[in-house]
């Protein structure tokens, strides 16, 4: 009697940490929304993690027997802490996309382990009740799927922000991806009617859906322009959360399941948005052809024309309004205290000063606001694209600082683009336009930018970084 009052006070006891966590997760999520309130969100989120797996620990019970191998455990948590801290600790701000996709890999990859391992283990009294056709063995099969693709894409685009792993251009790659998506959800369903005795006799298959599963994932992502990553890796975040929640679902966790449903619904209403600010079909995502490169069909009209940084300085100064449009070219810079030091120094001389921030600027989805949050930008300073854009004609300089495609009137002029039906800042518009870069190079989709060329645009050479410090000293001794 005693011996059941305390399981079933353990029992009690874990279910309430995980509805704690699980609140926490949702909390931590909320306050994600605000740059003010991220880093609290995240810890928040932190602590509820590590209730549910202390939780877990001290008292889950499987058959009135406690968790075995207690030290194993904590020294692989120990281990991976390390790790993590160490990782996050040194990574440079221009890498955190390549971090992002990193550790989304890693989720994917537990996931998918957790259905290898537990597969063989599917009860014989439910095989024996119902076959293969049962909710567990789906959800072991859908978490190995959703979990290995999700690594081995995010592994891939890794590689791909990294700058080791190319495009691989394919025109019949679309539908070898679909042939293989099929293959993959008929293993599924062959899986699930067959009418066997044990598991383990169907355990081969499941190591053919994760070998499977490895080749969609990198086929699906290779073929992906860089301009294109934000989306897909807000897509395979999804996937992650998907694979978590498939777990939760089969350990009956409710903190697992919790925080793989805010994973996966977040990724995939990220993803949604991703694909609206891009004018790409989510479909087109999930089969590998999404993005392209390629030459643009319009001829290079007008000539590049420079602008001194005294010029720039009396320019910018004596403005009323100053529009600045980061891009990936101002984090590899890490040019964003810089870049804040000179709109206040513009804000002092009367200047009204605002960033307008596309919604895949950089690689990996808010990237830009993250860059300028760092260097502690006020949040309201930060103009999404749709808002600024009505206001760009009253707008008396634009500067255009590393960002290329984003504000690429190709966008909008040339069907063949492979950016064409892309929203962009439409820099364009504005009275004057200021691009700092280090040269003519092209931008990730690998086209021109016809802004460049625009009679109302002035370039300015250089390293962004050095670039500004030059510009605030300029503007300093007006």
């Amino acid at each position: 009697m005693n011996d059941m009052s305390h399981f079933s006070t353990g029992i009690s006891i874990l279910e309430i940490a995980y509805v704690i966590a699980s609140v926490l997760f949702i909390v931590g999520l909320r306050m994600l929304s605000h740059p003010l309130t991220a880093r609290r969100g995240n810890i928040f989120a932190a602590f509820g993690m590590g209730l549910a797996i202390i939780a877990t620990i001290v008292f889950h019970q499987k058959e009135g027997e406690p968790i075995r191998n207690i030290p194993l455990i904590l020294a692989a948590i120990s281990i991976g802490t390390v790790i993590g801290w160490l990782i996050a600790k040194r990574v440079k701000m221009t890498a955190m996309p390549q971090l992002v996709s990193f550790f989304n890999g890693m989720g994917g990859a537990a996931a998918a382990l957790i259905s290898i391992m537990e597969f063989p283990h599917i009860s014989h009294e439910l095989i024996a009740k119902s076959g293969m056709a049962n909710g567990q063995v789906l959800a072991i099969l859908l978490g190995l799927l959703i979990g290995t693709v999700s690594w081995a894409g995010s592994m891939i685009a890794f590689g791909k922000l990294d700058g080791w792993i190319g495009d691989m251009r394919v025109k019949a790659m679309k539908y070898v991806n679909l042939f293989i998506l099929a293959v993959l959800i008929g293993l599924i369903v062959f899986i699930m009617t067959r009418n066997v005795q044990a598991s383990a006799e169907l355990t081969p298959y499941v190591y053919l859906i994760f070998g499977i599963s490895v080749i969609y994932g990198v086929l699906f992502v290779m073929p992906i322009g860089g301009a294109d990553m934000p989306v897909v890796i807000s897509l395979l975040n999804s996937f992650t959360g998907v694979a978590a929640a498939m777990g939760g679902f089969l350990y009956n966790n409710q903190a697992m399941l919790t925080g793989g449903i805010l994973v996966g619904s977040a990724g995939t209403i990220l993803t949604i948005l991703m694909c609206k600010a891009m004018n790409r079909s989510l479909l087109n995502v999930i089969v590998g052809v999404f993005g392209g490169g390629g030459q643009s069909s319009l001829d290079v009209a007008g000539s590049v024309k420079e602008i001194s940084l005294t010029d720039a300085a009396v320019l910018l100064s004596y403005s009323k309004k100053v529009v600045i449009v980061p891009g990936y070219g101002l984090a590899v810079a890490q040019a964003q205290h810089i870049c804040h030091e000179l709109d206040k120094l513009l804000e002092e001389k009367g200047v009204e000063v605002k960033y307008a921030i596309h919604p895949v600027a950089g690689r990996m989805p808010g990237h830009m606001n993250v860059l300028l949050a760092e260097a502690d930008v006020p949040y309201e300073q930060l103009i999404e694209s749709d808002e600024i854009n009505p206001d760009l004609p009253n707008t008396d300089v634009l500067v255009v600082i590393g960002a290329n495609d984003v504000v690429n009137p190709a966008a909008e002029d040339d069907p063949s683009s492979p950016i064409y039906g892309m929203p962009i800042i439409k820099a364009r518009d504005a009275r004057n336009i200021i691009v700092m870069k280090r040269g003519m190079g092209k931008g990730y989709a690998a086209i021109e930018n016809m802004l460049f060329f625009n009679s109302k645009t002035r370039m300015l050479f250089g390293d962004a970084k050095g670039t500004l410090q030059n510009l605030v000293n300029e503007v300093k001794h007006l």
